[in-house]
């Protein structure tokens, strides 16, 4: 292989990559247009995309056949195939997973770029480019690879549009009972200043909102009054592992008023009150409770066996990106 095949696989990726980015970006941020959070299904999607797949492969294997003496127009014809065929297939591929799997994609799309770095610094001759390349591709695989197994889904399933974790039995969902009761501020405080623990449960609606300082403040007050209050904060939830933790403690959050899941999943039914701030996936009872769920078996916060539970509507009264119903809130 000489330099010209390790840029080739580099702007491959990158043409890849790109409109993936774009689609990403329109998931998470437009909510009417075509581009929203709902998957995009094509019609024979699959063999459309081993098409695309296959004729960049074969752009790859020509590219590494083609003798010098050939460069020039091939060379051209070559890459602009490639690059084609790379774009159409980010754009049918990213489409067609759902917003609720965006962090997943991100991750994967970073891992894209960094083997893209690792390729152009190999043209390069460029070892710098080639390390950061490398550890930005098995940082991003390791990271896709955390997401999934904390929402009970293979990495294949979700890169290809799947839907549902590997616990979904493929049937109608349970259909949702009772009226949801919406409540105001004054009721809330009302019903804060009468419990003693408390715990918040926030989601990518609380970083949407940037509520972040709001709620930290309220936290100080509530200890200032002699409350208990706790962070539970979902693997998943936000839009990347972490980014809840990193906000949370940007807004003056005490770490130790931070727990895992699996730290305090067990003192839900001793709470007096859960606030639910801008989640939904990550509170559903339906992941442990209906096996017809699209997120049948994915791990979470059991918000609903505390004593009362509120939702901060900031996204949706029942649905989000993920397009499952929540009985509990």
């Amino acid at each position: 292989m000489n330099t010209d095949d390790f840029n080739l696989i580099g702007e491959e990726t990158l043409t890849i990559r790109a409109p993936r980015s774009e689609i990403r970006s329109s998931s998470l941020h437009s909510r009417d247009s075509i581009l929203n959070s709902s998957p995009l299904l094509l019609p024979q999607r699959h063999a459309l995309n081993a098409g695309l797949v296959a004729l960049s492969g074969a752009g790859l294997v020509g590219m590494l056949t083609l003798g010098p003496e050939s460069y020039g127009t091939g060379l051209a014809v070559i890459l602009g195939g490639a690059a084609t065929a790379g774009g159409i297939s980010g754009l049918t591929l990213t489409a067609a997973i759902g917003g609720a799997d965006m962090p997943v994609v991100i991750t994967v799309l970073n891992s894209y770029s960094g083997w893209a770095l690792c390729a152009e610094g190999f043209m390069l001759n460029n070892s710098l480019m080639t390390v950061v390349g490398a550890l930005i591709g098995s940082s991003g695989a390791i990271l896709s690879y955390i997401m999934c197994k904390a929402m009970n889904r293979s990495l294949p399933n979700v890169i290809m549009g799947g839907y549902g974790t590997s616990s979904y039995a493929g049937g109608q969902a349970m259909t949702i009972t009772g009226v949801h009761r919406e409540t105001d501020v004054t009721t809330v405080a009302d019903l804060l200043e009468d419990s003693k623990e408390i715990i918040v449960t926030p989601g990518y609606g609380l970083c949407v909102a940037k509520a972040q300082y709001p709620l930290a403040e309220l936290a100080k007050e509530l200890t200032k009054r002699g409350k208990r209050i706790r962070f539970a904060v979902h693997p998943v939830a936000g839009r990347m592992p972490g980014q809840l933790n990193v906000l949370l403690a940007e807004a003056g959050v005490p770490y130790d008023m931070v727990f895992e899941m699996d730290e305090i999943n067990a003192d839900f039914p001793k709470t007096d009150i859960v606030l639910v701030i801008g989640a939904n996936d990550t509170v559903n009872s339906a992941a442990e409770e209906d096996p017809n769920s699209i997120i049948a078996g994915m791990p979470v916060l059991r918000v609903w066996l505390a004593k009362k539970v509120n939702q901060v509507r900031i996204l949706s009264v029942f649905t989000v990106c993920g397009g499952s119903f929540n009985a509990c809130l």
